[in-house]
């Protein structure tokens, strides 16, 4: 027996139906398996197996095809030796396979697999006016403590920032900025060495002065290209990129194409400054509106289209926590969000997003440990 992937092949296809595979594979991260010279006692037991994992099967003589989803993918490879011992060689041929389809983010000093799972990127507001916490943490022992807080509740990253862009914030001076957080950096990383640490910022001695102070991860809602400054300080540094889109800039007429055009010229700008594409992870930047939309209509479609950027194999950001389109559609006060920021994040999660920045980390913790088991949902006697 021999296995290969048949995904690609149906790209440069010109008749619809395997352009609509194609694209519904990149959307769902499908792969499209072709089992060629089975023999004819394996035949029944290949198609089994395939079924067992809710695969769409087709035979034809000798060749067995199968499109399943990435966690089947891993249960076939993980049962392969058990169920056809005598073909080792496809098993190693599975397991390039999946290799294949890795997501990987690699920030300072630590690399983040999300292929099976999300990861949880924690916010430690240092702000007075942030539009859910701000003034809550002001001292240096209440930072600590929440921070200490969020790493034993199951944060993967804390994210510090020291100034809101929420609609309408008021801008503060890089000076400001680095009092706000600087400080809190260093003592995070004192406190808890092993801690990833982020920093949400746009100004470019912030970036600086963060990364010297021990950053792993810079977040820019500018999507870094602004200012030559910052790619280059990127392209000398190792940290891991978020790169967001900020819809306030933006007139979008075809939404879903624009926004993944933004982010291919984006992701081909950082590259090309060397930096490595591992490094960069995406953001549709949620909650950063045109002015002229109405209704929360623009965080809708990001929620609703986050499976449309699957195919740029970049992790993809799900920030949701809390927002005010919760108050705007269903009168919830900020206090009482949880409950619906819950449902949003597992919304965007099933489509493909990987990086939950939360306020409330236990829960979500709870959330993503459920939603993994769940996706490994399969009947295998």
């Amino acid at each position: 027996m021999q296995v290969q992937e048949m995904t690609n092949q149906f790209q440069h296809a010109t008749d619809f139906q395997s352009q609509a595979l194609y694209q519904l594979a990149q959307q769902q991260r499908l792969v499209a398996l072709q089992f060629t010279a089975v023999a004819t006692s394996e035949t029944s037991q290949l198609q089994k197996r395939l079924r067992q994992l809710d695969a769409v099967v087709s035979v034809d003589g000798d060749t067995v095809w199968g499109l399943l989803t990435l966690p089947a993918l891993r249960l076939l490879v993980q049962h392969w030796s058990a169920w056809f011992s005598a073909e080792a060689a496809v098993e190693q041929s599975l397991k390039s396979v999946l290799v294949a389809h890795a997501l990987d983010w690699q920030v300072t000093g630590k690399r983040f697999k999300l292929r099976d799972t999300s990861m949880i990127y924690g916010i430690m507001n240092i702000t007075p006016d942030s539009f859910y916490d701000g003034g809550r943490y002001t001292t240096m022992d209440t930072v600590l403590a929440h921070v200490s807080q969020m790493l034993e509740a199951g944060a993967d990253v804390i994210e510090v920032n020291g100034q809101t862009t929420r609609p309408g914030y008021t801008e503060v001076t890089p000076k400001v900025e680095l009092e706000r957080t600087v400080p809190y950096i260093k003592a995070i990383k004192s406190r808890f060495p092993e801690a990833v640490l982020a920093i949400d910022t746009y100004k470019v001695p912030v970036m600086s002065a963060a990364i010297d102070a021990g950053v792993a991860i810079i977040n820019d809602i500018n999507s870094f290209t602004d200012d030559s400054a910052k790619v280059k300080l990127m392209a000398q540094s190792d940290v891991g990129l978020l790169t967001m889109l900020n819809g306030r800039d933006f007139d979008f007429q075809v939404m879903t194409d624009e926004a993944h055009q933004f982010f291919e010229d984006n992701l081909n700008a950082l590259t090309a400054a060397g930096i490595d594409r591992d490094r960069i992870a995406i953001d549709q930047g949620l909650g950063y509106a045109n002015a002229k939309v109405q209704h929360d209509d623009q965080d809708y479609a990001i929620m609703n289209n986050t499976n449309q950027f699957n195919d740029l194999n970049r992790p993809m950001m799900v920030a949701v926590s809390r927002k005010g389109y919760l108050h705007n559609l269903l009168g919830l006060k900020k206090d009482d969000r949880l409950p619906m920021t819950l449902v949003s994040e597992v919304a965007m999660m099933q489509k493909g997003g990987k990086i939950i920045r939360v306020h409330d980390v236990k829960e979500t913790r709870q959330m993503v440990t459920l939603l993994d088991r769940i996706n490994q949902g399969y009947w295998l006697v």
